[in-house]
């Protein structure tokens, strides 16, 4: 018997029973709808990760730290665990970074907490000085009319998109994340007062709280009350993309040119030590301005262990964003293995209606089945016929529930937004590629087949007087 005919034999033994057909495919349907849209929900949040990495500048960048300078919010690893290193991130060190080979750039950064005044408004946030070209290569997606703040006399800010979320009253109360309102401020065009010096800010707050709850100010002031601090009118040159609902790697920081930073820190702070800066055991500040950590670019993803290696043989701490990427594909996998085992639950129990399929049609067609034999028929055949039913069943299922899946997989997207809605705008939820889709379909047919399998060596054992003399 050819293979056309057995096609044929096949569908049209699928079409006779039309209501349990359909049924066993329904089942097929679900199953492979609910494994694709489970793993397309991991796959989301792979998405999600490499887009985060993207725009904390790639597995090509390395992070460097030595000494403690700036009060950064970023905890760095050195092979696993934490470790403090007595070498500092100064000028030198930077030329030093830029001699190893692969190394294309290396960007300084300084991070400190700074506060900010607006009206009867009072916020917080992490500064980041960075140069010029080091701000640029973040990849920061500005809102329209942004640009990068350049090195002049002035300071200028580019606003994470959820620094608007941080102010409060002059009291503390009235958050965001428990009014649900915005403070009435525009960022873009609002100018606002920086305070550089937040420990001085304090004392000299809680310094005219207890002079005003004891009674102390009188007519030409308080002369106990610290002095005020040095407070900077700024003004934006950007902000970036996203409201306060859709989470970016900026979402709370603040950025502003290096140069500029490092002149105003310098002369404000003369004399004295420029907050978060290391000191000498008699508490003197060193000559050399020291950095927060540094960021490495390297030409070649491949070459990216050779200079860490060579880094941390300098005497620095090293982090990688490729490290961060190795410890998240093992969780990820933890994750798609789960989700993709609910949908196979599905899919399991669509076989067992396969199966009771198939051992349905051979006690409903015993007899041709016995005729068959008689006429000559092979063993063989029958079993690849049985076979070709059940791979139908799984093959039309297949396609049916991977089209579905997409349609879901759209509305997934579309409620929330591509993202936004869970703080990763740009990035569909739920990413179903063409291998899934394929590997989707051949797995439904390969469960057709091997549920259709027990049943078809049943119809083959089948004697054919005893089949054709049966009822």
């Amino acid at each position: 018997m050819s293979w056309i005919d057995l096609l044929r034999m096949s569908s049209s033994n699928l079409k006779r029973r039309k209501l349990r057909t359909f049924l066993t495919i329904l089942g097929v349907l679900i199953g492979t709808t609910s494994i694709v849209v489970m793993i397309s929900l991991g796959l989301g949040m792979q998405q999600a990760i490499y887009k985060d990495v993207e725009m904390s500048g790639g597995l090509n960048t390395i992070n460097v730290t030595g000494a403690s300078a700036g009060d950064s919010m970023i905890i760095y690893h050195n092979g696993g665990d934490s470790e403090e290193s007595d070498k500092r991130i100064t000028d030198e060190a930077l030329e030093e970074l830029k001699k190893l080979e692969h190394v294309t750039m290396v960007i300084p950064v300084y991070e400190m907490p700074v506060i900010m005044l607006k009206g009867p408004y009072e916020g917080w946030a992490q500064l980041i000085g960075m140069p010029e070209e080091g701000i640029a290569a973040q990849n920061l997606e500005l809102r329209p009319g942004g640009t990068i703040p350049k090195s002049g006399s002035k300071l200028e800010l580019i606003y994470g998109n959820g620094i608007i979320t941080q102010f409060t009253d002059r009291s503390g109360n009235n958050p965001y994340w428990e009014t649900g309102e915005l403070p009435d401020i525009d960022l873009e065009n609002d100018s606002v007062f920086l305070i550089l010096d937040q420990d001085g800010y304090y004392q000299a707050k809680d310094s005219q709280g207890m002079a005003a709850s004891q009674g102390d100010v009188k007519e030409g002031g308080n002369q106990n009350a610290v002095k005020p601090v040095q407070k900077y009118a700024v003004r934006s040159s950007g902000v970036l993309k996203g409201d306060p609902e859709t989470y970016t790697a900026g979402y709370y920081n603040v950025y502003c040119n290096l140069d500029t930073l490092k002149q105003v820190l310098k002369k404000e702070f003369s004399g004295r030590v420029i907050p978060g800066q290391p000191t000498t055991k008699s508490g003197k500040a060193y000559r050399e301005f020291s950095y927060s950590y540094a960021q490495v670019k390297v030409d070649d993803i491949e070459a990216v262990d050779s200079v860490v290696s060579a880094i941390r043989q300098m005497g620095y701490n090293t982090s990688t964003n490729a490290e961060y990427m190795e410890s998240m594909k093992g969780q990820l996998a933890i994750i798609q293995a789960v989700l993709g085992g609910i949908g196979a639950v599905s899919l399991l129990v669509a076989a067992i209606g396969i199966a009771n399929t198939m051992m349905m049609s051979i006690y409903e067609r015993t007899k041709e089945i016995g005729i068959i034999k008689v006429l000559g028929c092979s063993l063989r055949n029958i079993k690849q016929m049985f076979l070709i039913e059940a791979a139908f069943i799984g093959l039309i299922g297949g396609v049916i529930g991977s089209i579905l899946s997409y349609l879901m997989s759209a509305v997934i997207n579309a409620l929330t937004g591509h993202g936004a809605a869970m703080g990763m705008e740009g990035v569909n939820i739920s990413h179903i590629p063409v291998w899934l889709v394929l590997a989707a379909i051949g797995f439904a047919m390969l469960v057709g087949i091997l549920a259709g399998y027990f049943p078809a060596l049943r119809a083959m054992r089948l004697s054919p007087l005893a089949a054709i003399r049966g009822e």
